[in-house]
């Protein structure tokens, strides 16, 4: 997130070089129009990544530590947010009718373990929340049979 997707968010006084050359090795390599000329939804994303997933981020690492009950329903809000926001680029890359096959699918193998990742992450947190709320409603009421 820092180095590379919020890389235009940085004022370029205080944006480090190396952050740079890692964005020209990444245009370089993948030739991810994303990245060369974004559009407004994707600059949005970038804001939201920016105003939510970094503080989230950086939230949740303590609360992972500290085992935190509030821990799965933050987590499945970001999984879910970059589950739509990573499907919403891979569904525009795969339009781009001026990239090749091997191009699309190098920019694949940079979105789709990302995408695959988040989408274990709804399914684990729901799962976590499901059970919790599984338990508190065994401790609150008897069950009618």
């Amino acid at each position: 997130m820092f180095f590379v997707d919020l890389y235009p968010l940085w004022p370029a006084q205080i944006r480090p070089a190396f952050m740079h050359d890692l964005r020209t090795f990444y245009i370089a390599t993948y030739h991810d129009r994303l990245f060369i000329s974004p559009p407004s939804w994707f600059k949005m994303y970038m804001y939201m990544e920016l105003l939510y997933h970094v503080p989230l981020s950086v939230w949740a690492i303590g609360g992972l530590l500290r085992d935190d009950p509030k821990v799965p329903i933050h987590l499945l809000g970001f999984a879910a947010s970059t589950v739509i926001t990573t499907s919403t680029c891979v569904a525009d890359y795969l339009g781009w009718t001026e990239y090749s096959g091997a191009e699309k699918l190098e920019l694949g193998k940079l979105y789709v373990p990302y995408l695959a990742l988040c989408g274990f992450m709804c399914v684990d947190m729901y799962g976590r929340l499901s059970a919790a709320l599984e338990r508190g409603q065994g401790r609150g009421q008897k069950k009618v049979n």
